[in-house]
């Protein structure tokens, strides 16, 4: 006989933490997570994958159906961690893959407590102490970048694009008053280099500037924005009657780590300002969501360096250092915790140098009367997502606490020292060579060549001439027949899992340029590990 739904609702009982403490389903729920954890365990390897490789069958899933019964907290769990089988294990040593990082414990235990809770951070009525841990870490932060926690704000959201598309929405506001609530009056543009990232085309196509009005500027060598060209453009578009609803200054690139010159942008902006008598100032937002972290050391004496770094690595955090210490004349920035914060995602920061910002996005308490009735800190009345979790918030106050300012400082500088090894290790082979050379981050791009190719000279030539494309070209085939065969070498246990670029940067004559990427972000990588990167590279060659 089929059982009747209180017995079916009683089983189901058992499968939440109860609401009233209850000792025994206390420690079941305390070893429901602990057998998860065991099973997890039991995938881990030498190898930089959970388990073994494993093909994706998405014809199978897409025939997936709701089943007809429930299921226990056993069953489920062994089946989710099932999904874990062939995933890349960022903190492995032999794990050099994107800018992807481990997550700490109690990162990790941040997510399970604000997710246990179901904390949502519209108001405190709905997150009590947890709003107060979204405030704690966001002064915290807005401290180590350079704002005043008295007159800034901050907001957890969706991702290093929810973040630029808050401070563009707020230039847009500045630019077009009342675009909030009546749309576009006039065409709007939104500046970025053209080696930004890509979610700039995202953020003008939502925000209904068109993709067409995203205008891409230049950038040089080093991978940081063109500022003459950036100027020459910025005269062009007023001049054309255009309003500019924000500049991007990205403070490290995706793919190479450049950081461009936001203390110079900044003061453009006010030029412009004067020059044009404009009755609004255009936004500059900092897309900072990886160089974030380098504020560490910004009252580091890199004479005395206490922690002892190598003179190479000091010089490149300090490289990086000195326009990273500039934060603070943005009008507000992306921070991604979930990249150089070593959080689970999504752990994205939005900070504003002025609150009061925020007010240009604010709705009308008549427009949700079925909230906001109680608690004083109500963040839901102006930000994009009326469903925002804790997690985020919790996983990145977990790491502030971690970490401390010296913690930070010395997981960078080894990041920063294996990357500058990795690259040493590269000059020391005639058939490699570094393309971001000028770049001071964890990332480093590089290409191999084949015997008999001058490395001193070719590498510059294809970048720069175009009577060089086709060997431009060939050797960007031959790069991805490198990745193609370290990425298999990698995945059966015998090399390091690395990235490629299909377009590290165009050439003057609008070819890409494929690279190798490292991104070091494990703090387990140790030179072992970089050595062996090298030495599957050379042994590529040799292969193909």
């Amino acid at each position: 006989m089929a059982s009747g739904y209180r017995d079916i609702l009683q089983r189901l009982r058992l499968s939440f933490p109860q609401p009233v403490s209850d000792r025994v389903h206390d420690s079941y729920f305390v070893h429901s997570i602990m057998r998860a954890l065991d099973q997890v365990d039991a995938l881990k390897s030498e190898l930089p994958i959970l388990g073994d490789a494993v093909t994706l069958d998405y014809r199978h899933a897409r025939e997936a159906v709701l089943p007809d019964h429930s299921s226990s907290v056993e069953e489920v769990t062994s089946h989710l961690v099932d999904h874990l089988r062939g995933m890349t294990i960022f903190g492995h040593p032999r794990s050099q893959q994107n800018v992807v990082p481990p997550t700490s414990i109690p990162s990790l235990i941040g997510v399970l407590l604000a997710s246990q809770y179901n904390a949502n951070l519209g108001s405190d009525e709905y997150s009590r102490l947890i709003a107060v841990a979204e405030v704690e870490a966001a002064s915290i932060t807005a401290r180590m970048v350079g704002y005043d926690p008295e007159t800034c704000g901050g907001v957890f959201t969706f991702g290093g694009t929810g973040t630029m598309l808050y401070g563009v929405k707020i230039g847009l506001e500045k630019a077009c008053p009342g675009s909030m609530k009546n749309g576009l009056c006039s065409e709007a543009v939104l500046i970025a280099s053209d080696v930004s990232h890509y979610c700039r085309y995202n953020v003008g196509g939502w925000l209904g500037l068109g993709t067409n009005n995203v205008v891409a500027i230049p950038s040089s060598e080093d991978n940081s924005i063109r500022l003459d060209a950036l100027e020459a453009e910025s005269r062009r578009l007023l001049e054309a009657g255009k309003r500019i609803a924000a500049f991007i200054a990205t403070l490290g690139t995706t793919d190479a780590f450049g950081l461009d010159d936001l203390e110079a942008i900044v003061r453009l902006r006010d030029q412009l300002v004067e020059d044009y008598r404009l009755p609004y100032r255009p936004h500059v937002h900092a897309d900072a969501v990886i160089g974030w972290a380098w504020a560490v050391f910004n009252d580091y004496s890199w004479e005395e360096n206490v922690l002892g770094f190598r003179p190479r690595t000091v010089r490149a955090l300090a490289g990086a250092q000195r326009r990273i210490r500039h934060l603070g004349l943005a009008d507000s920035i992306g921070i991604d915790f979930h990249k150089t914060g070593f959080c689970p995602y999504i752990s994205s920061l939005f900070l504003v140098k002025d609150r009061k910002d925020f007010d240009l996005l604010s709705r009308s308490p008549e427009q949700m009367p079925y909230l906001y009735h109680f608690g004083e800190h109500r963040p839901g009345m102006f930000t994009l997502e009326a469903s925002r979790g804790g997690a985020g918030a919790m996983a990145a106050l977990a790491n502030l606490l971690l970490f401390g300012k010296e913690g930070w400082q010395a997981v960078l500088g080894h990041l920063v020292e294996m990357t500058q090894m990795l690259r040493e290790h590269l000059d020391g082979h005639s058939s490699t060579t570094v393309v971001n050379r000028d770049n001071f981050g964890t990332v480093t791009l590089f290409r191999a060549y084949p015997d008999g190719v001058d490395t001193f000279t070719v590498p510059r030539r294809e970048f720069r001439e175009a009577d060089f494309r086709e060997s431009l070209l060939k050797h960007n085939d031959y790069n991805r027949r490198i990745a193609a065969y370290l990425h298999e070498e990698a995945l059966a246990g015998r090399g390091v899992v690395i990235s490629l670029t299909e377009c590290y940067r165009h050439t003057p004559y609008g070819l890409p340029i494929v690279a190798l990427k490292s991104y070091i972000l494990s703090p387990f990588v140790d030179e072992d590990n970089v050595a062996l990167l090298v030495q599957k590279v050379l042994e590529a060659r040799e292969h193909i």
